[in-house]
């Protein structure tokens, strides 16, 4: 898919609207519009990456930026991992067997009484 048609590269711009919890020059965090947990969020790149598997040893920057910026977030959110029972799941799907929906890199942040209800 083209960036020009890629519905996460318009959140990203501010062309379509989103309930938006981080923003900077390189990633857009959003809540997502179908929450499969409590706290569900996704984090994607501005660069517009359609999978992990289109990622290339250039690209480890941002995904090191990318899973960093996730435990921040967490934090934020109040979800990070402290001990006991307290925690986060990050999901990447990769392609339509990964269970992909939208053709641009992203992480899922899920919290909450059994985060993965709708993820495998």
């Amino acid at each position: 898919m083209s960036h020009d048609n890629c519905l996460f590269c318009k959140i990203a711009s501010g062309e379509i609207p989103s309930t938006k919890v981080h923003e900077d020059e390189d990633f857009v965090a959003f809540k997502d519009i179908h929450p499969a947990a409590d706290t569900h969020v996704l984090v994607i790149p501005r660069k517009h990456v359609e999978t992990l598997s289109n990622c290339t040893q250039s690209d480890a920057p941002l995904l090191g930026k990318m899973m960093i910026l996730v435990a921040r977030l967490a934090d934020e959110l109040g979800c990070a991992y402290t001990g006991g029972d307290t925690g986060f799941r990050t999901v990447i799907n990769t392609g339509p067997g990964g269970g992909q929906e939208v053709y641009h890199l992203h992480a899922h942040i899920l919290a909450g009484p059994r985060p993965w209800k709708r993820m495998g």
